[in-house]
């Protein structure tokens, strides 16, 4: 029996989608009068793109019972287009033969992407009930690391010997039909042990007179890719040579398979993201995470940023008595400590970015240390004439002014070192230097800014 939908509410309902927003105020309401035939309507013109969105914009039980009413529209192009967290959740809702119906059309990277994804008992049951060739393409790719490039490789692709002539080619292409892929830009030409040697850009191909041989036609083929690489790795070279697809070759050198541009999309988004949450400490919230999921996430990084911040207070301690005769000590002490952990903020931010990139490697690292450096250097000195002069006029003690200016220059300096030594420190360690830099990097600069700051006061002003 169908159980009540909760809060299927039709009003006030915002969207970030390029779709009107009245779209998702009648599929809403359409499930709340469990309309199949409207829902259809509504989803019909829609790209599976646009309804994997909407379909993220539910809640959980709106979810449900969209699922019950008509599991056909969760098909295989929305499913690849949906969330991680949404489509596991939808998975459970689904038969193992509508799975497999699912999977009907799409190519064999986005079958990997979906598959990858179920409970092992259901991802057993969905490979023993797909074709042969599926299962054995699908287990292949299933043997390798998640997040490598044998995950992400599509196996459909053209491939051609090099005195093959355009129109052989074109009319071979015309015959294959179906067993081609759906999108491809490339013509990778092979040699005699199907290796590959060069590649034609399907543009080229159709401007081509008929007779022309492909070994005329094709650029020399300059990158391959192993299917053990990681994905990150084979993102970078998509984005520094300007790729649309690569080859993606055996231990033999033998053409396995191919990676698409659409793919590595994805792959730098998501890499990028990741760093940068990574940089505050939180992964990624998504619509479908409970309160409890976004606390386990954020509180070890919180329970760190306390053990360092009691830390930081062990060293004002320290300075109890300087602070207590010099109640001014107390009052600038945290622009030294914020600007400092300003500044190291900004140039690990960069760090870590070049890192990402390759810009920053052990040839180049000591030009980029000295830059970032005497950046603190020059930051610090113009920020230390003006809080110099302001702690002096406000506090009408003009060695309080040379003090913090003295402590703002060391400080600033300090963070511009920081912030590029530490991550890189983290690297050569093995430790990804996204995920725990920042916490290093504010400890840095708060102890630092601290001791230089109350020291030369309690040497100075005491």
């Amino acid at each position: 029996m169908t159980q009540p939908v909760e809060e299927l509410h039709r009003d006030d309902v915002t969207t970030g989608m390029d779709l009107p927003e009245g779209v998702l105020v009648e599929l809403i309401g359409a499930i709340a009068d469990r309309d199949p035939t409207l829902i259809r309507q509504l989803l019909a013109p829609l790209h599976p793109a646009d309804i994997a969105d909407l379909i993220e914009q539910l809640s959980w039980d709106q979810q449900r019972l969209l699922a019950e009413l008509d599991a056909s529209l969760l098909t295989g192009e929305v499913l690849a287009e949906i969330g991680y967290d949404t489509r596991a959740g939808l998975f459970d809702l689904l038969e193992t033969q509508q799975i497999v119906d699912a999977l009907d059309g799409l190519d064999s990277d986005d079958k990997t992407m979906v598959v990858e994804e179920l409970e092992p008992e259901v991802r057993q049951a969905v490979l023993a009930a797909v074709s042969a060739e599926d299962r054995e393409h699908l287990e292949a790719s299933l043997a390798f690391e998640e997040e490598t490039a044998g995950r992400l490789m599509q196996r459909e692709f053209v491939a051609a010997p090099s005195f093959w002539t355009v129109g052989h080619t074109i009319d071979h292409m015309r015959l294959a039909g179906e067993e081609l892929p759906d999108l491809f830009f490339e013509v990778f030409i092979v040699d005699e042990g199907f290796r590959p040697i060069g590649a034609v850009p399907v543009s080229r191909l159709m401007r081509s007179q008929r007779q022309t041989p492909l070994s005329e036609l094709m650029e020399t083929a300059k990158i391959t890719i192993r299917p053990e690489d990681d994905q990150e790795d084979a993102a970078y070279l998509f984005e520094k040579y300007h790729l649309i697809s690569a080859p993606v070759v055996d231990d033999s050198g033998r053409l396995k398979g191919m990676l698409t541009v659409d793919d590595m999309v994805d792959v730098i988004q998501e890499e990028n993201k990741e760093d940068l949450l990574a940089l505050a400490g939180v992964n990624e919230a998504g619509l479908a995470d409970t309160v409890w999921e976004s606390v386990k996430s954020r509180a070890p990084w919180l329970l760190v940023n306390l053990g360092t911040a009691v830390l930081a207070s062990l060293v004002i301690a320290l300075f109890d008595q300087a602070i207590a005769q010099l109640v001014a000590l107390a009052v600038l002490m945290p622009i030294v400590a914020s600007m400092g952990g300003n500044a190291g903020t900004q140039s690990l931010a960069v760090a870590v970015r070049a890192l990402a990139t390759r810009d920053l490697t052990g040839a180049n690292s000591l030009r980029f240390v000295w830059r970032e450096a005497a950046a603190g250097v020059v930051n610090g000195v113009i920020f230390a004439v003006i809080m110099g002069i302001i702690a002096a006029v406000w506090f009408q003690e003009p060695d309080l002014g040379w003090v913090i200016a003295v402590a703002m220059v060391i400080n600033l300096a300090i963070a511009g070192l920081a912030g590029v030594l530490v991550p890189l420190g983290l690297k050569h360690f093995g430790a990804d230097p996204a995920v725990a830099s920042s916490v290093f990097v504010t400890t840095v600069t708060d102890v630092v800014g601290f001791v230089v700051f109350l020291g030369l006061g309690a040497l100075v002003l005491l």
